[in-house]
């Protein structure tokens, strides 16, 4: 795209904040965020560096996309570069992108939380009422967005809910049901699905939904408040309390941005950052101290082309340039310190605008205690500069557009008995524990029939809607061609398209659909799969030792072998199988056994 190409797309764009894409064919070659469209993109026609000329001379296109105020465009920047990872951005490698709310586009539309909206608007900021209208409903759902509290818009969907009775159930719940779900029982949806509310009544609801989520507070604020007042008068004050609360999420819920918070005084959490570059490689060391005792210590990996130029924006590169990307993609759902002590200025008016209006205090210390906070995090961060991303390693080796959510499945029982199945969850290559989940299998000896039956069950429950945890960028299957067949024939019947590979354990190649590896054994992409693997059959084992304990064996019949016992001999041989094939030394050997007891044993068994 030459210069004159530039000005006069330029010359087309309101002068509003809003985000521009420059774009090569499909492919998003750069993001940025704007004050005034026509000025920031017509500066494109004379770059100050050679990266961002090069990045013009590449693109064919520039998109546009106006959003209400500049803090929406600050978070819709963050979003878009998480999506699309474009080339010449900085890019944090590990976050997620901001929560937004959208509203369907069925006959009875549903109201849900989501960083992923369908359709092609992904990103999109609050819709106008133009786009509530039915002609241009049946184009794509109506996002609002994005949030970075993801806590106060679950408050407010809720609260929504509450009052106008918007269904937030998948498709799968609500086709073809006869009576209500217990979400109309509990006041949460008018139930649409059986007739209890007419479709015209129930549009009207999602009408007023939308103009809330607009900006028109008192749609749901003032019903609010009626409620709370009449809680108090009937005397039931932790109604009323909770009522309070709810209706001050909700007025605070249009502030600057949507995302504005009130500061909390005294700076009780403090987040210092350390930067260290090498190449097009940066790592942002993050200290965490609370009451003024260090409680975390993590590190994260971006990509930084160009970081030792200046942008087209204005912004210098380097570590104010990658300061001021992971400032807003790394807080997307996390809660902002009350301060943040810097290496040097972010250099970013956006981003300063936004973090005083969530009330946060910035600082570059140059003495006393916080500078030594500040050059303790440096030090992690030039220790770690240059680390191998295993997660994006695992995702450039399988041809995947991510690896960041990793799902593994493994199987466990005794020749058939007491079958149990894990699924354990990894985010960014560490244990997610509070998303693992395990289920008891019907008994039978056939490894590969349970691991069909363990992914089907998953894979409904997630095309249902009825697993909260969101869909994996890849399933690792303990086990080799065989299981990963009868995985992919679950996934295939149900219908759930995600990716699958297994490890097998002999030699710990990594199988897939089409081909075989043997990845190095010090590669960092193989030892995150070993660690999922290897936790899947920790946590399968560990639960069939529990269902195995709590069903009744021959040992029950054993004289002198009570319940502890009977315990100890199963979590030392593992099954009843091996307790038979023990030698009586190797009987004796557990705590309670002595010589009569195991030629008992040895005789009954």
């Amino acid at each position: 795209m030459n210069d004159d190409g530039v000005r006069e797309r330029a010359g087309s764009l309101p002068r509003e904040p809003g985000v521009y894409q420059f774009r090569e064919g499909e492919t998003t070659l750069y993001v940025g965020k704007a004050v005034d469209l026509r000025d920031r993109v017509r500066s494109y026609a004379d770059p100050r560096s050679a990266r961002i000329r090069r990045m013009v001379d590449r693109a064919d296109g520039i998109e546009v996309a106006v959003t209400d105020t500049e803090t929406q465009a600050l978070l819709l920047e963050a979003n878009l570069i998480k999506r699309h990872q474009p080339r010449y951005n900085v890019r944090l490698k590990d976050d997620k992108s901001y929560p937004m709310v959208q509203v369907t586009v069925h006959d009875a539309p549903r109201i849900e939380i989501t960083r992923d909206p369908d359709g092609k608007a992904h990103g999109a900021p609050s819709a106008s009422s133009a786009d509530r209208s039915s002609a241009n409903r049946s184009s794509g759902p109506t996002v609002f967005g994005p949030y970075t509290n993801k806590g106060q818009v679950e408050i407010v969907v809720k609260a929504l809910r509450e009052t106008y009775g918007v269904r937030g159930c998948s498709d799968h719940k609500y086709a073809g049901r006869d009576r209500p779900c217990l979400d109309y029982e509990m006041g949460l949806c008018t139930a649409p699905c059986t007739g209890e509310i007419d479709l015209e009544s129930y549009g009207e609801d999602v009408a007023a939904v939308e103009r809330f989520l607009e900006g028109e507070t008192g749609i749901l604020a003032d019903p609010l408040h009626r409620e709370m007042e009449a809680a108090a008068q009937e005397q039931n004050f932790e109604r009323a309390a909770n009522l309070r609360d709810r209706l001050e999420t909700v007025e605070a819920f249009h502030g600057e941005g949507g995302e504005a918070v009130q500061s909390v005084g005294d700076e009780r959490a403090v987040d210092v950052l350390g930067v260290a570059i090498e190449g097009e490689d940066a790592t942002v060391a993050r200290l965490r101290a609370e009451d003024g005792k260090l409680i975390e210590r993590d590190r994260h990996m971006l990509e930084a082309p160009g970081s030792a130029g200046v942008d087209a924006d204005g912004d210098s590169d380097g570590v104010p340039g990658v300061l001021a990307a992971f400032l807003v993609q790394y807080y997307a759902e996390r809660d902002l310190p009350d301060a943040l002590l810097l290496p040097e200025r972010h250099g970013d008016g956006e981003v300063a605008a936004w973090l005083e209006a969530e009330g946060v205090a910035v600082r570059v210390p140059g003495a006393g205690r916080e500078a030594k906070l500040v050059e303790l995090a440096l030090k992690n961060a030039r220790r770690n500069v240059g680390r191998h991303d295993e997660c994006g390693m695992l995702a450039d080796a399988l041809e995947l557009e991510a690896a960041g959510q990793i799902e593994g499945f493994d199987v466990s029982h005794a020749q058939g008995k007491s079958a149990v199945g894990s699924d354990v969850t990894f985010v960014d290559g560490s244990a997610e524990t509070a998303d693992y989940r395990r289920k008891k299998l019907t008994d039978q000896n056939d490894d590969y029939d349970n691991m069909r039956a363990l992914v089907e069950w998953r894979a409904r429950r997630a095309v249902e809607g009825r697993d909260d945890r969101p869909d994996p960028d890849l399933i690792l299957i303990d086990g080799g061609e065989g299981q990963l067949e009868a995985a992919r024939d679950a996934l295939s019947e149900v219908g759930w398209d995600v990716p699958a590979v297994a490890l097998a354990k002999a030699e710990e190649r990594v199988i897939t659909p089409d081909r075989e590896f043997s990845w190095p054994s010090d590669a960092p992409h193989l030892h995150l799969l070993q660690r999922v693997r290897d936790e899947a059959h920790r946590f399968a084992v560990q639960y069939h030792q529990t269902v195995r304990d709590e069903v009744k064996t021959v040992l029950d019949d054993v004289h002198g072998v009570g319940p502890e016992t009977r315990k100890r001999l199963l979590g030392r041989f593992g099954s009843v199988e091996n307790v038979r094939e023990a030698s009586l030394e190797d009987l004796q050997s557990v705590e309670g056994i002595g010589a009569k007891t195991a030629e008992t044993i040895k005789s009954r068994l």
